[in-house]
Parts: structure tokens; C-alpha cells; sequence
């Protein structure tokens, strides 16, 4: 069965805002890595939009080799977006999900592959409930937001998780990285 991980940037005091934080070199390295050992990113629909910039750095590179490395990967990754409103996606590794998040990702796991990540806070929660995603890896960046979207907003229920190690980035961001202990 494929392992689903739940991987996003957060500020110290849990807010999941990209404004907030400036990933470094190394940051994008990480990621491109990451998405490298993935053939699935699930997105929901604000998170995906915003990740679209992506598709500009692959069109007009910036020079960061860290940077342009990750635009291709994320680029040619497949996406799965889940979305009440949209009725379509521009990109063209990206398609909509057309089943309910629970049953898709089930069937996902289901098949064979590499990992699968998700990398949106809303998923993240609906997953977290559902009992389907079996490792967080949390990149906490040294900044305090004072305000924002907090990951784990309006989960429902107390959700225990293993501790696996950590990384620790020239920045001062480390990853958390927990398994699930509940399937």
C-alpha cells in the first residue's frame, strides 16, 4: 500500500501562510526531493491556485537552480484537485477529483506506486479524520504570523502521533517528522 504524507510549511505558531515565510535554497531542495520520491500531490482548490505560480518559473526561470529544480518537478508531478467550484484546471498535469476525497484517496493508496502527499490544510484535516494519512511531516519555520490559517483548524477529535526524527535547516526551519498510530 502507497504511503500518503501530509507535508506543508507552517510558522511557529501554526499558521500555514506562504506569505509569512521565504523558503531558502535548501528548502526547495528539500521539497524537490520529496515530490522526487511522489508520483501524486493532492491539492484542494486555494492551495492549488496558489502553487500555479509554479508553472511561470518553469516558462521563465529565475537563475536559483533550487528554485527552477523545483518548478520542473512540481510541474510534471501528477495533482489531484479537490474543489466545489472549479469546474476545470489549467494545468495540464492536474485534473479534478471526481469522487468524494475518501473514496479517491482510498483507491489511490490501493495502487501501486510511489508516495502520494497532500500539502493543503483543509485536506490535511478531512485526511486526519478519515484516518487515511500515515505520516506528517511538518517544515516549522521561525516565524511568528500572529494570525492566519492554522493547520489543523476544526478537526474534530484528539489524534496521537508517533514521533520518527527531525531536520534541521540552515534557516532555523526544522521538519517534524510523526507517523500515524491510528489506521
Amino acid at each position: 500500500m502507497r504511503k500518503l504524507i501530509a507535508a506543508i510549511n507552517m510558522t511557529i505558531d501554526g499558521y500555514c501562510d506562504h506569505t509569512a515565510i521565504i523558503p531558502d535554497e535548501e528548502i526547495h531542495y528539500h521539497y524537490a526531493d520529496l515530490l522526487s520520491n511522489a508520483d501524486t500531490i493532492l491539492y484542494g482548490r486555494i492551495t492549488y491556485q496558489l502553487m500555479e505560480y509554479w508553472q511561470t518559473v518553469v516558462k521563465n526561470p529565475t537563475g536559483n537552480k533550487a528554485m527552477d529544480r523545483f518548478a520542473v518537478i512540481i510541474d510534471n508531478i501528477p495533482k489531484i484537485v479537490f474543489s466545489h467550484t472549479l469546474k476545470n484546471v489549467e494545468w495540464e498535469s492536474a485534473k479534478l477529483a471526481n469522487r468524494d476525497i475518501e473514496e479517491e484517496v482510498f483507491e489511490l493508496k490501493q495502487q501501486p506506486g510511489k508516495d502520494i502527499l497532500v500539502g493543503s490544510p483543509g485536506l490535511i484535516v478531512s485526511l486526519t479524520e478519515l484516518h487515511l494519512i500515515d505520516e506528517y511531516q511538518l517544515c516549522v519555520h521561525p516565524v511568528i504570523a500572529g494570525h492566519g490559517l492554522p493547520l489543523f483548524k476544526n478537526l474534530s477529535h484528539l489524534t496521537i502521533l508517533k514521533f520518527i526524527k527531525t531536520k534541521t535547516f540552515g534557516c532555523g526551519a526544522v521538519t517534524l517528522y510523526y507517523e500515524s498510530t491510528k489506521k
